[in-house]
């Protein structure tokens, strides 16, 4: 926490993936208001997982003070670890939770083919807010969410020379209301940060390396990238 605050990052959203961690994070957003708000939400790997009364458990954590959206969730067709019509029934579920309770969607989408903005677009008029996490899509993908009107997180994936070229490209196109920058923190490191930490967890403090690249593919600032993307967030997420 001290590392991130004193890199810049003033409010940080803990992300839940399940009942478990949903409610862990809210107790550790408990032990550091003001500046960590969290997620309630199923990723679609735990969908199996859900047993009777779920979303109701869910809808209770969700009306606490710190939460500040419904996720993750969505789809992933990539990994598969829960079956696709269990994938999605969780996922309309927490889609009709969110509008329900007007809080925005923190969603995952990986090789959904599309079935993700489907979802999105038959509940779109009830929803408050709409965040694509970790966007990897192609250009097809960014514009149907913007399209849909969707905010579109940037992770240090973009950071990445191997297999973050194609978005890099994309990030121009996204409109400066709808960027967010994230860490997904302990994953994707930034493989620009030099020199890189021993470990290969991340942290909220690196999120800097994100906006740098950022910054250099939309040809602004890294000033104006922080003040942006800051403004987007205190907006979506309803934050202090």
């Amino acid at each position: 926490m001290r590392r991130a605050i004193d890199s810049g990052v003033g409010r940080i959203i803990v992300t839940g993936t399940d009942l478990a961690s949903s409610e862990s994070a809210l107790a550790l957003c408990a032990g550091f208001a003001p500046h960590l708000y969290c997620t309630v939400g199923v990723h679609p790997h735990d969908s199996a997982s859900v047993l009777a009364g779920w979303l109701d458990r869910l809808e209770k954590l969700a009306g606490n003070h710190a939460v500040v959206a419904i996720g993750e969730t969505g789809l992933d067709f990539n990994r598969n670890y829960s079956p696709q019509p269990m994938q999605r029934d969780v996922f309309e579920a927490q889609l009709a939770l969110a509008a329900r309770l007007q809080l925005p969607v923190f969603v995952h989408d990986r090789d959904s083919n599309g079935a993700v903005a489907d979802a999105l677009t038959r509940h779109r008029t009830s929803l408050r807010d709409v965040v694509v996490h970790c966007f990897t899509g192609d250009e097809a993908d960014l514009r149907r969410y913007l399209d849909l009107g969707c905010h579109i997180g940037i992770t240090g994936w973009v950071c990445d020379e191997r297999r973050g070229s194609p978005l890099k490209q994309l990030v121009p196109q996204i409109p400066d209301d709808r960027l967010l920058i994230e860490t997904d923190a302990p994953f994707l490191l930034p493989r620009t940060m030099s020199p890189r930490p021993k470990s290969r967890r991340n942290e909220p403090a690196y999120l800097i390396w994100v906006a740098r690249t950022v910054a250099q593919a939309r040809g602004q600032t890294v000033e104006i990238v922080s003040e942006i993307t800051q403004t987007n967030a205190r907006r979506v997420f309803a934050l202090d």
